[in-house]
């Protein structure tokens, strides 16, 4: 009876020790690795034909040491192509000092990066990254799970030029104005010159004017017509900005609203010229658009100590508190004839820059729309 209770109390400990044992252990992440390859191919089918995208796991080195068969649907390379090679070899050089600059390896949750990741034809696929860091023992391993947003960005791309063509249009009043007024100079002057007057060189010289100032109008609002680039480079906030009030100010002019611009130190910011036009053009056009009466729109820039601010200020009625946080939603509007699109755009291509938008009322009246971009250089 005695050696009989030993032996079950024996029996008992090694249990123990087996749970205990079995609790503490860490399993070898490689050994991890080969077990989701070795899953039963029908549930390893499964996951591959029911996500629209595909996992992907690589050491500390960059190495890709696991990725899912699924792989091969989205970007067309064998799983064994990819084994062993590094993750950034099919990501632009843009994209990966993004993602190494902004990856906080001290944050647990997992972090999201929408890149390109080029295909085994050479075209690069708009992807969403869900990323994590790993840690086991002294290992540590990143795992991605990626996911095609093409159609995504596609759609964002159509919302974006409809939002371009609904400006082109409503700027088509004031610009047809500005341009009539030349056109009827030249006609004048070209009608003096039949005569034969005398005064040839001097009509020459104005005529050459207003042929210039037609041209620069015009330039500029083929500009909206344009698809937004990605082409970022170090650009002078001044320029583009005289570039915006050169175009709107036609527009601004048919409501007896005037835009002013101070000259600046000429402060520079990292940015695409395209697109930062397009968020200028967004926020003053609106500004343009709130003024029920005449009076000013000033464009101020201030200088920060790490960032460039860009204030629009106008005059208008001011928005609601209730409503100032609806504003980056797409599709709401407090006009007739808005898209609500523009300040979604806005948002959206600040968001690129690591810049932001914020909306403030003035203490009297109006408005002021902030753009806050970072400084930045050109070894960025």
């Amino acid at each position: 009876m005695e050696n009989k209770d030993s032996n079950q109390q024996t029996e008992n400990n090694n249990i123990k020790k087996e749970q205990i044992t079995t609790t503490n252990s860490n399993p070898n992440p490689k050994d991890f690795f080969n077990n989701i390859a070795a899953l039963p191919p029908s549930i390893l089918q499964w996951i591959d034909k029911n996500t629209n995208g595909f996992i992907a796991i690589w050491d500390k080195n960059g190495r890709i040491v696991y990725i899912s068969k699924s792989v091969e649907r989205l970007l067309g390379y064998q799983v064994t192509d990819l084994l062993g090679t590094q993750w950034f070899e099919k990501v632009s050089k843009e994209d990966v000092a993004y993602i190494k600059k902004h990856f906080d390896t001290d944050q647990e949750s997992s972090q999201i990066f929408n890149i390109m990741i080029q295909n085994i034809h050479g075209k690069n696929i708009w992807t969403e990254n869900l990323v994590s860091q790993i840690k086991d023992s002294n290992d540590v391993y990143y795992a991605a799970a990626v996911k095609d947003i093409s159609d995504k960005k596609e759609a964002e791309e159509l919302m974006i030029r409809s939002e371009k063509m609904s400006v082109a249009g409503q700027l088509a009043a004031g610009i047809a104005h500005e341009v009539r007024n030349p056109l009827t100079s030249l006609k004048g002057f070209l009608q003096l010159l039949q005569a034969g007057v005398n005064r040839k060189e001097e009509y020459y010289k104005i005529m050459i004017d207003e042929i210039e100032k037609m041209e620069t109008i015009t330039s500029e609002l083929l500009f909206i017509s344009k698809p937004l680039t990605d082409n970022k480079k170090m650009e002078i906030v001044q320029e583009m900005a005289e570039d915006v009030v050169t175009l709107l100010r036609p527009q601004a002019k048919l409501k007896n609203i005037e835009i002013l611009f101070d000259q600046t130190d000429g402060q520079s910011v990292y940015c695409d010229r395209s697109q930062i036009k397009q968020v200028l053009i967004n926020i003053v056009k609106n500004a343009i658009e709130a003024m029920e009466e005449p009076g000013d729109i000033q464009l101020n820039v201030l200088t920060g100590e790490d960032s460039i601010l860009l204030d629009i200020v106008d005059e208008g009625p001011g928005i609601p508190e209730e409503i100032i946080h609806k504003l980056r939603e797409p599709f709401f509007t407090t006009k007739q004839s808005g898209t609500g699109l523009g300040l979604m755009i806005t948002t959206q291509i600040l968001e690129r820059h690591d810049g932001r938008l914020e909306i403030l009322q003035n203490e009297n009246k109006g408005s002021t729309f902030r753009i806050i971009l970072p400084k930045q250089s050109k070894e960025y």
